[in-house]
């Protein structure tokens, strides 16, 4: 399991993150009311809190100190999100445009190959293998 697993799972309830965090059960309850935060529901409608809903809850509190309202918290909250979930898209971006060749692409690349091995009198590894799939014209 790795960290940011962890971090997700929902393991502290209300009280405790009410010390934790020094916000009232109603100001933790409004923050979920706006969908500021959301947390995890038992199967008896407990709420259970984790690490990432206390930074959260610190993070709302820390605005509300700097004098933001609700709505600017709101807005820079989804803006950090947007932000990270098209971060991770980036990351897997590589990968995904490596396995998305066409075959017309992919034969491109593997008949280049193919003309430019026997320059400056280095041969390619994989000249032999690819050779008996292109006729020279």
């Amino acid at each position: 399991m790795n960290d940011t697993d962890r971090r997700s799972m929902p393991l502290f309830g209300i009280g405790i993150v009410m010390k934790l965090t020094e916000l009232t059960a109603r100001q933790i309850r409004y923050y979920e009311e706006n969908e500021l935060i959301h947390p995890e529901r038992t199967e008896g409608n407990q709420r259970l809190f984790s690490f990432n809903d206390v930074d959260r809850l610190l993070e709302i509190k820390n605005y509300l100190d700097k004098g933001l309202n609700l709505a600017g918290i709101k807005l820079l909250l989804n803006e950090e999100d947007s932000e990270k979930e098209q971060k991770e898209e980036e990351k897997a971006l590589p990968q995904k445009q490596k396995s998305d060749l066409t075959d017309k692409e992919l034969r491109a690349i593997l008949r280049q190959e193919i003309t430019e091995a026997n320059r400056f009198g280095k041969a390619n590894l994989r000249q032999g293998e690819l050779a008996r799939f292109f006729v020279n014209r």
